[in-house]
């Protein structure tokens, strides 16, 4: 598949919704690289993602939202601390690692109970996910190994024959990957440092992390 010409961004994003609703693969632009999209709580298309990818498939998926209210529908709870992390960093660059409501299906989270969950500051996602009313898988729109794309033409040089549609928004910022902090257990665990620092989450958590 080649990079749609001659639509516009609102029209590509409109496509976009059609195809995620049907169980198809959308590669979109997000606040950091291109992203991998499928509705997350459709199981096939959320296999087609794995396929596409050449993942293996204990690797868990992270799952995009619009609003800091979908975390209590898609977490079998949500701690406090989750919620004060949320205020203060999202939408950005942070990913919560909570567990899995049995809303989303097990394939998502590579067969665990946890569900790693993000909300983009970027409105290309945001406005597939409420245009469809489901979230998104929410992965680098690469070739498992291979660098994830800042431009469309990169996406669909890795992706074009995997998925159904890319939608091309310009160049991505790049730069430092979300920072995933796991808050299932009594203290929180930062399992990836990136674009928010160990220093800046310890000042929500008021202590030390694990």
């Amino acid at each position: 598949m080649a990079v749609t010409p001659g639509l516009n961004l609102m029209d590509q994003v409109k496509q976009g919704v059609e195809i995620l609703r049907k169980g198809g693969l959308v590669v979109y632009p997000t606040d950091t690289v291109y992203g991998l999209g499928a509705s997350a709580f459709m199981e096939k298309a959320v296999e087609r993602v794995y396929e596409a990818k050449g993942r293996p498939r204990p690797m868990a998926l992270p799952v995009l939202v619009a609003e800091k209210e979908d975390l209590e529908k898609l977490a079998a709870g949500v701690p406090d601390l989750a919620w004060r992390l949320a205020e203060r960093f999202l939408p950005g660059p942070l990913t919560l690692v909570l567990r899995r409501s049995s809303l989303l299906p097990s394939i998502v989270s590579g067969g665990g109970d946890t569900v790693a969950l993000r909300i983009p500051n970027h409105p290309v996602p945001i406005a597939l996910i409420r245009g469809l009313g489901a979230p998104i898988i929410g992965t680098s729109a690469n070739l498992t190994g291979m660098p994830s794309p800042l431009i469309a033409d990169e996406a669909c040089r890795q992706m074009g024959g995997r998925v159904d549609f890319i939608i091309d928004g310009g160049r991505c910022p790049g730069g430092l990957e979300s920072t995933v902090v796991d808050v299932t257990g009594p203290v929180p665990r930062i399992v990836r440092e990136g674009a928010i620092s160990r220093k800046s989450i310890e000042e929500v958590c008021d202590s030390a992390l694990a």
